[in-house]
């Protein structure tokens, strides 16, 4: 049996379902942080957990070819980025190799997946950002991100994900609290005003909205605040005030007040421009949304007279997309207020093959089946924890001939299709997986199915 502090040497022989590296001491595993396979490492027992021990790098005695100097001050601590420490053919082999070996154990039919599509510069990416705040020991403001699985926040300075101007302007809104005394939430108190700050940009068009998430609907300083931030970063165009009072780890309240701008922000993807709100999805990365898109379009065989539903459409980029080679697209989504913007969005683009439902997908599916309604195309993308039965079931009984199912979890989106290969689909072609989230473990997936 191992003890907490020992130090205990060996070769990294595989990784976990989680991304750890597996150490094996005789009988005991220690899961290890950071590593890549067949890394010889030194590492200190700090842990005990039902599956072994938890290990920390103190040595890397043999490092693999694919290893990079880290530039991440907090690397050790965040747990946004999992993979600073690869090179980007390291990143590509590992992400594909973990596709791979999932497509292997799903057993469906001959499920593979293609290489991974890249992304050429991967590096300050994000378009939606989400900062918390707090005191430290010297009673300072600090912004950050939570450490993984904990409640604490780790200061930064600069985020390689972030456009360097969101940065710029965090730095700003901490040096405003301090100087207008806005003071930062704290959890255990439950007291203090900001709880975080949403950042969403416009990787096009350049705008910026700032959501002030607050603890209250009384904002003191409120005007002097807004028109400092407003004079110093002429970048942003709307700045909306978020109500959260609950004890929750959720980021956004139901309340909301524009307090600068439109509310909302625009931009463009695809040749098409959308408005985006506060409360609205819309991928992360600009640049890769669009080469997933087309790959997308590229798996269906399309002849134009297609009737499509998008399920899960959010603000309806997919479907606006795909509207361009089909009759016409119905999109369904139950967040209101995406399903707003959503309308909007097809009146500025002058697009009317398409129309909103704001509904539950599986429902509204169930109401066209029972109507006898036909559908040719079902594209579904429906949040990390994948579809459910009952919508798969909903989907069978209208018998399209083609399913798109997108995800961002190729775990649960394999189980689903194992779910479709038992109700007569069988996945067509390959598995096309997009990396969205460079740096990251998670990986964008997109596969075809068809009526067996």
């Amino acid at each position: 049996m191992l003890k907490i502090d020992q130090m205990v040497t060996g070769v990294i022989s595989g990784m976990d379902e989680a991304h750890n590296g597996l150490l094996r001491c005789g009988k005991d595993v220690v899961l290890v942080r950071h590593v890549m396979k067949q890394e010889e490492v030194r590492v200190r027992i700090v842990r005990r957990i039902a599956k072994g021990y938890i290990g920390e790098i103190v040595e890397i005695k043999k490092a693999s070819p694919y290893r990079i100097a880290v530039k991440c001050p907090i690397y050790e601590r965040c747990g946004s980025c999992q993979l600073l420490h690869m090179n980007a053919k390291g990143q590509q082999e590992f992400k594909n190799r973990s596709i791979q070996t999932l497509c292997a154990k799903a057993k469906i039919g001959k499920l593979k997946a293609e290489e991974i599509v890249a992304m050429e510069e991967p590096w300050h990416y994000r378009n939606k950002m989400i900062i918390g705040f707090q005191r430290d020991k010297q009673r300072r403001i600090q912004a950050g991100f939570y450490e993984e699985f904990s409640h604490r926040i780790i200061p930064y300075k600069s985020c390689l994900l972030h456009p360097e101007v969101c940065d710029d302007i965090i730095a700003g809104i901490v040096e405003l609290m301090g100087k207008l005394r806005i003071e930062p939430y704290d959890e255990d108190k439950r007291r203090g005003l900001i709880r975080h700050v949403v950042m969403r940009y416009g990787a096009v068009s350049g705008q910026i909205m700032i959501v002030l998430v607050l603890n209250s609907d009384v904002f003191p300083a409120r005007k002097n605040f807004i028109q400092e931030l407003r004079r110093r970063y002429p970048q942003i165009t709307t700045i909306v005030q978020n109500v959260n009072t609950r004890k929750t780890s959720v980021v956004l309240g139901d309340e909301e007040r524009v307090l600068y701008g439109p509310g909302y922000i625009e931009d463009v993807l695809c040749g098409m421009t959308f408005r985006i709100s506060a409360k609205s999805f819309y991928q992360i990365n600009h640049e890769q949304t669009e080469v997933l898109y087309q790959r997308s379009v590229e798996l269906l065989k399309l002849n134009g007279g297609e009737t499509v539903l998008d399920a899960y459409c959010g603000i309806g980029t997919i479907g606006m997309y795909v509207s361009r080679f089909v009759k016409q697209v119905i999109g369904v989504e139950i967040n209101g207020d995406a399903v707003k913007d959503a309308r909007i969005n097809a009146k500025i683009n002058q697009i009317n093959n398409i129309r909103f439902v704001c509904d539950d997908a599986g429902r509204y599916m169930s109401r066209l089946a029972a109507e006898k309604k036909r559908l040719d195309v079902v594209i579904m993308d429906p949040p990390r924890s994948g579809s459910s039965e009952e919508f798969i079931k909903s989907l069978v009984r209208m018998k399209p001939s083609q399913v798109l199912y997108i995800s961002c979890n190729p775990q649960t989106q394999i189980r689903d299709l194992q779910v479709f290969e038992r109700m007569g689909y069988r996945v067509q072609g390959e598995m096309v997986p997009v990396d969205l989230f460079p740096h990251t473990v998670h990986v964008e997936c997109v596969c075809l199915l068809v009526r067996k």
